[in-house]
């Protein structure tokens, strides 16, 4: 689960976020409007089979005084775990890369803030390919490539000076050598170590019914877009092979499909029983909006007041691992869990969520999940967990 209120919060308007998904040729992305007769679901039905996530190792300071020291990060924007178990941290505020062990000792660190070869202007994403780290820098409108011990071979252009969280201007690792990253259209462009692979998938197309999921607003020259809490989301995540995992939160049912949403390979279905919320927690889920108008009580939106939901949705978000496995964090109102699929949309296990920070996503080895998370002192710390099944 994310830190703190996680369906109350401000994003900083982006034109990536918004924009109208669309394939090549300017054609517009088709509806999400899956039509799988005659593909029986793999219904996960019962209780999950058992399974823990272990604690590897903490990286990061364990108090205020603890300055200057490799593990003191400037801002955490994305973790990978590199083929010799080696933790790769990209530092967003300092410009460079720093590994360390599953011990939680530092090994090197390179990278630094420039606009030459093997310098950041900006450090939104880490992703392996093969024997190569990839970093993506969205300012300068390239795709970095290193060896393992930081030596710099070389980059590949995309968009220059796009600006935006990590948790949208990211690579995606879905293979031992196969990574996605998301373009301006909203397509997602096939990378290995060699270059592009020339798989193109393009985003579905959210539902066009039903209550928004954002407001959008705008003030003086400035606009906003807030989460509209509980509200129904449509998330997508590309697979190996060119497929795309959809699901609408509203519903525990993930589609695996090919060519545009036409071919359904998969669909994945976890029955679980529907969970409200009551008044007090819709109020204080919403305080951060209704604070945010109060002071700009000029400000036009877009709708003006959130929609209440009947329930609170069933998934917060997904995750395809560069091993093949589908991680889900679930929404429960006891606390978010992890449910893991194996590649034929099995249910492995169901664990509790370790916190993790907003805007940052979590990275995945094989058994193993990395993720970012901020302490009280406001220092960001790297955990590495592994997942234990049949104990």
């Amino acid at each position: 689960m994310t830190d703190g209120p996680a369906c109350s919060r401000v994003i900083p308007f982006m034109p990536l976020i918004l924009a109208a998904a669309c394939v090549q040729d300017g054609a517009p992305a088709p509806d999400f409007m899956i039509d799988y007769e005659g593909v029986t679901p793999v219904a996960n039905t019962g209780p999950p089979p058992s399974a823990r996530l272990d604690l590897v190792v903490s990286i990061g300071p364990k108090t205020l005084t603890d300055t200057g020291s490799p593990d003191e990060f400037g801002r955490v924007t994305s973790v990978a775990l590199g083929p010799d178990d080696e933790i790769f941290v990209a530092d967003g505020r300092n410009r460079e890369v720093r590994v360390f062990g599953l011990d939680g000792a530092h090994l090197r660190t390179f990278g630094r803030e420039g606009e030459g070869p093997g310098e950041f202007q900006s450090l939104n994403s880490l992703a392996w390919a093969g024997d190569r780290l990839l970093s993506f820098d969205p300012e300068q409108g390239r795709i970095g490539e290193w060896s393992a011990e930081g030596e710099w071979l070389g980059q590949r252009n995309t968009q220059t000076g796009v600006t935006g969280p990590p948790d949208v201007l990211r690579l995606y690792s879905v293979g031992p050598d196969e990574v996605f990253r998301r373009d301006l259209e909203n397509r997602y462009i096939g990378l290995n170590s060699r270059g592009q692979t020339g798989d193109t998938l393009a985003s579905l197309r959210g539902p066009s019914s039903g209550p928004p999921a954002y407001i959008e607003c705008r003030y003086d020259r400035s606009r906003a877009l807030f989460v509209v809490p509980f509200a129904p989301r449509f998330l997508q995540h590309p697979g190996p092979g060119g497929v795309l995992y959809s699901a609408l939160t509203s519903d525990y049912r993930i589609f695996v499909t090919r060519n545009d949403g036409a071919e359904v390979l998969r669909v994945i279905e976890r029955p679980l029983p529907a969970e409200s919320f009551g008044n007090d927690e819709w109020r204080a889920a919403n305080e951060e909006y209704y604070e945010w108008l109060a002071t700009r009580p000029g400000a036009s939106c877009d709708p003006r007041e959130p929609t209440r939901p009947d329930a609170k949705p069933f998934i917060e978000d997904l995750f395809v691992a560069p091993d093949g496995k589908l991680w889900v964090e679930v929404v429960r109102t006891a606390g978010n869990r992890w449910e893991v699929f194996d590649t034929e949309g099995k249910l492995l296990g169901s664990v509790a969520a370790p916190p993790r920070r907003e805007y940052v996503v979590p990275a995945f080895g094989s058994d193993y999940l990395l993720t970012i998370r901020r302490d009280s002192l406001d220092l960001d710390h790297v955990d590495v967990w592994r997942l234990e099944r049949g104990s």
